[in-house]
């Protein structure tokens, strides 16, 4: 699963580099050096405007969604936590997730994600039944193109209300397809999100491609070698943390590069 990302893009680095035509992001897009769920993150999307003719064409949207997606018939926002990553085997299947598959596709732009690796313990008799209580110990890392480029991870997006009151505002939520990760990533994780290629942003991104077939085909899993990975400090672990020394190499005893040798 993806349940943790870094996106620190500048607002109008992110409106240049996806041509974004309507900013409607609203507020300031502040540098997130860990995004977790239901947390507000910069999305970009085609849409037509409020109130638009059928006839007008989509236009591209800077918009800022909540990390959980939440489906229209939902009676609260509680399931939204419990999604926050679609599975791209069954994405186009999935009831709480096919209609947005088909019309509301969205790019989430990262500059790279976390993952925790279980770490080993070496045997050790004399610890006996203390041992096998013990909670493994896990190992951040951070993930990121090895060309420094932005993450333009696919995502689905959807809007929801509560049914009992029609005056509220609609909340806008998305979610992170996901996908198996190549072999020098799944060591860490055998699930990685889902990049979108910048050639295909466009179709991509398009709500009048609706064939379930087509829109599969644009989703294309990372190359092998095309990813760092590094370990971190573990105060990732916690969300209340935050700040770009979390996406730095960790060199302290909480790190562990004799992990990373033996992974990569």
């Amino acid at each position: 699963m993806c349940g943790r990302y870094a996106t620190t893009r500048a607002r109008q680095e992110l409106l240049d580099e996806f041509q974004v035509q309507v900013d409607a992001a609203g507020g300031e897009i502040q540098p997130d050096y860990n995004v977790a769920p239901t947390k507000q993150v910069p999305a970009v999307l085609n849409r037509r405007p409020k109130d638009a003719a059928d006839e007008e064409e989509a236009v591209r949207q800077l918009r800022t969604l909540r990390w959980g997606l939440v489906p229209s018939w939902a009676k609260d926002l509680s399931i939204g936590s419990r999604m926050i990553n679609a599975r791209v085997e069954t994405v186009h299947e999935k009831p709480s997730y096919r209609r947005a598959f088909g019309r509301r596709r969205c790019l989430l732009p990262a500059d790279g994600y976390f993952e925790w690796y279980t770490l080993e313990s070496p045997d050790d008799p004399a610890e006996g039944e203390k041992k096998a209580k013990r909670k493994p110990q896990k190992q951040p890392f951070f993930i990121r193109p090895k060309d420094g480029a932005v993450m333009a991870m696919a995502g689905l997006y959807e809007l929801w209300k509560p049914r009992d009151d029609e005056d509220a505002d609609w909340l806008w939520t998305c979610t992170v397809i996901t996908t198996n990760a190549p072999d020098d990533l799944g060591r860490i994780h055998d699930r990685m999100p889902m990049v979108v290629e910048p050639g295909r942003w466009d179709a991509w991104l398009d709500p009048e491609l609706t064939d379930p077939e087509q829109v599969r085909g644009l989703l294309v899993p990372a190359m092998a070698g095309t990813m760092d990975a590094f370990p971190v400090s573990k105060a990732v672990n916690s969300v209340k943390n935050n700040g770009p020394e979390l996406i730095e190499p960790s060199g302290n005893g909480d790190s562990s590069g004799n992990h990373s040798g033996a992974l990569f």
